[in-house]
């Protein structure tokens, strides 16, 4: 998982991309509203440069997470990724609309997720054609500094998948838990 996408550039979503950019991982965050996705991407700094005066990371740590992370204005951008993580408002038919557009735009193994508190996985994968790869992988705020993850397959969801997605996180540092789709 080398290339990580993220829908959504508030609170949630920077947070996910950080953390996937800490790991290594390119990282492309879109958001509809373009002067949210600019005000994410000066919070983003803003944040690096704290933890770089704090001394939590280095200014080469520090870099190397702004330089792994871009954002973009097109879902289209986002056809590359490995691993797409939606974090947007809590609206069944919103998500629908954006993953029944990502699923014609990634690849066949592309692995869609959300990071809903409050809908249920199976009801998001209903729209898919391949409802098979995709998942709830559920950050707490702050994303960066709280360590549990849950991770949530849907009735369809490939039980590799789950296993995946645990060791995934666990190599991003995170403390992942198997949690039921209710």
């Amino acid at each position: 998982m080398k290339k990580v996408g993220i829908i959504g550039a508030g609170t949630m979503g920077v947070g996910i991309a950080q953390v996937a950019a800490t790991n290594g991982c390119f990282v492309t965050i879109f958001d509809a509203n373009s002067q949210q996705a600019e005000k994410a991407k000066i919070g983003l700094q803003s944040t690096i440069e704290k933890l770089v005066s704090k001394g939590k990371i280095s200014q080469e740590q520090g870099d190397s997470i702004l330089s792994n992370c871009i954002f973009c204005s097109s879902l289209s951008d986002l056809a590359q990724s490995d691993l797409i993580i939606e974090a947007i408002v809590e609206n069944k038919d919103i998500k629908h609309q954006v993953f029944t557009e990502l699923e014609s735009l990634v690849s066949e193994t592309c692995i869609l997720a959300s990071n809903t508190s409050s809908i249920s996985i199976t009801s998001l994968a209903s729209c898919l054609k391949k409802p098979e790869r995709f998942i709830g992988i559920h950050f707490f705020n702050p994303a960066p500094l709280m360590p549990l993850v849950e991770i949530i397959p849907g009735l369809l969801t490939d039980t590799k998948l789950s296993s995946e997605m645990l060791q995934l996180m666990a190599d991003w540092g995170k403390v992942p838990v198997l949690a039921k789709d209710i």
